[in-house]
């Protein structure tokens, strides 16, 4: 870490600058923020960077082998295969944490990998937000590739529109104004114009769909697509068309490479970024040390379902053993310091794919407690999602 940069940034912090921070992204969005951001970002060294982008062109570098690929198929429950799938997702999010070799060196260590989208528009508000309020040096960047806020955003909505106009291009999503992810979708629609539609208001006519805006129906090209359908299959939500129709549409990105690049690819990456992690329905014989383990779901989202502290009897109990993973847990180095404390961090390298992949901006997410999230994190202050600011190559 850049301890010189994090000593200035704590001394230089009040809580006034933060409010202020809050109630003017709140002002901003409507009050569209939901999730709590942490009161820093993280500063990061040239050499930890360079290991980050290092670890995720070697995970994107096992993702794009064709064993993988063909392996990923079987991901996919039979009742949810879309039509129409792209030879790649156009987004990719690549999660790590970040652990110590034994030499004392840092070590990136993946965590979850996503084929569906993430955050981007509002992490690139974020990030200039962060700028406004606090003390950030100049030759440090949130972003790769020499992108800035203004290239990215243009890269952003070249993806999203390709040679659509906006209103034929959607942003989908079950009832989007109750998402806690709300926030990115008014910001995706201000930067490009891309309205949030809930799956349930969509209209189809033969292989074509549609939207009414203003009473006016209004044609479909390209789906923006944040859907996930175990959440429409858990809520039993009908919808106006068949998950499986073959329909005049473009899908960014796919809603396949939700499961085909997911914890289910977990077991099938080999590497020294990736902790040792099995197929639950493989295993003969359990790890004899089970409390060095996590278990995870292969069809959850947002962190449901794990289980950390494990024994053999937890196990056993499970019937459908094909749908979890036991992944060796990684033993986060406290990265963060901050009034009462250090923080884990855990980095989310995050990827546009047109043509090729482009490593495009990150996402961070802190803890205190055993796991990320608010319910392992109770009155603890410094924690929350923000973002990682890097030397400017």
């Amino acid at each position: 870490m850049n301890t010189e940069i994090r000593e200035k940034y704590n001394r230089l912090f009040k809580e006034k600058n933060y409010k202020e921070f809050l109630e003017d992204i709140q002002k901003e969005t409507n009050n569209r923020l939901d999730f709590t951001i942490s009161e820093t970002p993280l500063f990061l060294t040239k050499e930890l960077t360079g290991e980050l982008v290092k670890a995720s062109e070697k995970i994107l570098s096992e993702i794009r082998k064709d064993s993988f690929l063909k392996n990923s198929n079987n991901a996919i429950p039979e009742n949810l295969v879309v039509a129409n799938e792209d030879e790649h997702p156009v987004f990719l999010q690549i999660d790590f944490g970040i652990a110590k070799t034994e030499d004392g060196k840092f070590l990136p260590q993946l965590i979850e990998l996503q084929g569906f989208p993430s955050i981007y528009a509002y992490q690139a508000f974020l990030e200039k937000k962060i700028r406004e309020h606090f003390f950030i040096p100049e030759n440090f960047t949130a972003y790769y590739n020499n992108l800035n806020f203004e290239s990215y955003l243009n890269l952003f909505k070249k993806t999203l529109l390709g040679n659509s106009a906006p209103e034929n291009v959607i942003l989908l999503e079950i009832e989007p104004e109750k998402q806690k992810t709300r926030i990115d979708f008014f910001l995706t629609e201000k930067y490009t114009g891309v309205k949030p539609v809930c799956i349930t208001d969509i209209i189809k006519h033969g292989r074509k769909l549609y939207y009414k805006n203003n009473g006016k129906e209004i044609p479909i090209d390209r789906i923006y697509n944040r859907v996930i359908f175990d959440e429409l299959i858990k809520k039993e939500i009908e919808i106006p068309y068949n998950i499986k129709d073959d329909l005049d549409v473009t899908w960014v990105g796919h809603p396949n490479w939700f499961y085909k690049i997911s914890k289910y690819s977990l077991p099938k990456i080999k590497s020294k970024y990736s902790p040792e992690c099995y197929y639950l329905s493989d295993l003969e014989k359990y790890p004899d040390d089970l409390e060095n383990y996590v278990l995870k779901p292969l069809f959850s989202f947002a962190g449901s379902g794990v289980v950390i502290d494990i024994t053999k009897d937890t196990l056993d109990k499970i019937k459908d053993k094909e749908n979890f993973i036991l992944q060796k847990k990684v033993d986060y180095v406290p990265l963060i310091k901050t009034p009462n404390g250090f923080a884990k961090a855990e980095i989310r390298m995050m990827y546009i794919w047109n043509d090729e992949p482009v490593l495009v901006n990150n996402l961070l997410r802190t803890s205190k407690g055993k796991m990320m999230g608010v319910d392992f994190n109770k009155n603890q202050t410094w924690i929350g999602s923000n973002t990682v600011f890097h030397p400017k190559v």
